[in-house]
Order: C-alpha cells, then structure tokens, then sequence
C-alpha cells in the first residue's frame, strides 16, 4: 500500500477512530452471544443484524489499522518552505472573477471536511494550489469550470 500521508490532527482522529471501533467490536460480540442464545439462527434478526453490524466493524477496523501502519506523519513544524502551499497549509484567496475570499486547508483525504474548511489535497482545487505561494495567481480547471484565485496568504498552523 502506498503512503499515507496525515497531519498530527489526522492520526490521532484515526486512531480515536479505531478505539471506538475496537469498543463496539466487543459490544457487538456480547450481542451476537446472547441472540445465539435465543436460538434459530436463519431466522434471528438481532442476529443477522450484529454478524452484518460486525462485518463491516471489522472491514473498517482492519482499513485503518492498515492506514495507521503505513502513515506518515507530516510535521509542519520543520524546516520547510513555508511560503509554499503544501499539505497542511491555510490558503487563503480571493476568485478573481466573484471577488469572494475562500479559506482552505489541505488536508489528506481521511481529514478532508469541507464543511470544516479542510480540503483533500488529491481535490482538483488543492491540485492546482500545490506549490504555488502567497501573491500569485493560479488558474485551477475545476468540474464547473476555470478559476483564477489569486493567493492571499499561505499558514500553516
């Protein structure tokens, strides 16, 4: 599997992640147990439920023990180019044509909530950012169509 690259933020999330699930892995045992106990399996539907609740528990809880495996933590904290927008970075910027200032961290795709104002950095936006610094402007090709952001500011917190 290639690397995973995560903020310090995004290991930890992940990792509270798992312990959670790990948590419900063994509450679904204790179900499981005791509607086996109730007898006819075919037609057990708290049975049914927690083998299919616990497949997919598992499924996950074994993705991210993968993932957390082969992370690699992006520590922005280093001697790095700091004007350069990377992952990690706040960008904030201004659409030249809507004169509208959006602000974005890049973020991996396990942190991404753009709800948050935290993109992918694989995100067609975050692609046309990367290694572009503050006082440019970037033409990003976006599925609704070009934008031309001029970048204000490059942080990284």
């Amino acid at each position: 599997m290639p690397d995973v690259y995560l903020t310090k933020d995004g290991f930890e999330k992940l990792q509270a992640e798992l312990t959670e699930l790990k948590r419900q892995k063994n509450e679904l045992s204790l179900e499981i147990n005791e509607a086996r106990e109730q007898g006819d399996l075919k037609e057990n539907a708290g049975y049914i439920y927690g083998k299919e609740k616990q497949s997919q528990v598992m499924s996950r809880i074994n993705e991210l023990e993968v993932r957390l495996r082969s992370a690699k933590i992006v520590d922005n904290s280093l001697a790095i180019n700091k004007d350069e927008i990377r992952l990690g970075a706040t960008v904030t910027m201004r659409d030249e044509n809507t004169k509208a200032t959006l602000t974005y961290t890049l973020s991996s795709a396990d942190e991404a909530d753009p709800s948050a104002g935290k993109i992918s950095v694989s995100s067609p936006l975050a692609q046309g950012l990367l290694g572009s610094g503050a006082g440019t402007t970037v033409k990003v090709r976006l599925p609704s169509g070009e934008k031309e952001l001029a970048i204000l500011k490059v942080e990284y917190k």
